[in-house]
């Protein structure tokens, strides 16, 4: 899928994105693009952190969502994997995140808890 119609309204235009899902390709779309502004206006103020570590030089080489969940209509997860190449290596990065939606904005509040 193409940034333009993945992620540019999102990461690019301002619009919200519309559910979890959407939120999370567009946060890693943010993370490829080492867009550290987009990242902290769509992470849960309470949980983002002091630094984000981003690196120009990471290679990000794909996304895979695998499950989504709606846990009720305020708050969701996405199952995805992520992989990246650092510094010659490549990693995998799992998790299963945790949305929420406050004042009509969906937010990243972090890795969700072992079922």
């Amino acid at each position: 899928m193409s940034f333009d119609v993945c992620c540019a309204p999102y990461v690019r235009d301002g619009q919200i994105a519309p559910d979890p899902e959407s939120l999370m390709r567009s946060r890693y779309t943010a993370f490829t693009r080492a867009n550290e502004a987009y990242l902290r206006a769509t992470w849960s103020p309470e949980r983002t952190p002091k630094t984000i570590h981003l690196d120009g030089s990471d290679k990000w080489l794909g996304l895979t969502v695998k499950s989504t969940a709606m846990l009720s209509p305020e708050e969701g997860t996405v199952h995805f994997v992520a992989r990246v190449r650092t510094a010659g290596r490549a990693h995998r990065i799992e998790e299963n995140s945790r949305f929420a939606l406050r004042d009509g904005q969906w937010l990243y509040v972090g890795a969700a808890s072992a079922a």
